[in-house]
């Protein structure tokens, strides 16, 4: 005689199968906030340096620029060696 499985693990199946669904949706739902509050923070990050850079003189401009270059080539040099 063959077994059958009784309707009550039959609906504790469907169950738990919702409840995975819904689990990993709200996860999505989290990583996602968490990708969106990270773009905004990098956002602000860089609307504050465009708003530094912009209240710098040409001159202090072209110092920055100088700097970031030589700060670069340091770095660069590091590497290789």
């Amino acid at each position: 005689m063959a077994f059958t499985p009784s309707k009550d693990h039959k609906r504790r199946e469907r169950e738990q199968k919702k409840l995975d669904k819904r689990m990993a949706r709200d996860a999505a739902k989290a990583e996602k906030k968490a990708e969106g509050e990270a773009a905004a923070l990098v956002a602000e990050a860089e609307a504050a340096e465009k708003a530094r850079w912009d209240a710098l003189t040409p001159e202090e401009q072209e110092f920055e620029t100088l700097l970031k270059e030589e700060e670069e080539a340091e770095k660069a040099e590091k590497e290789a060696s």
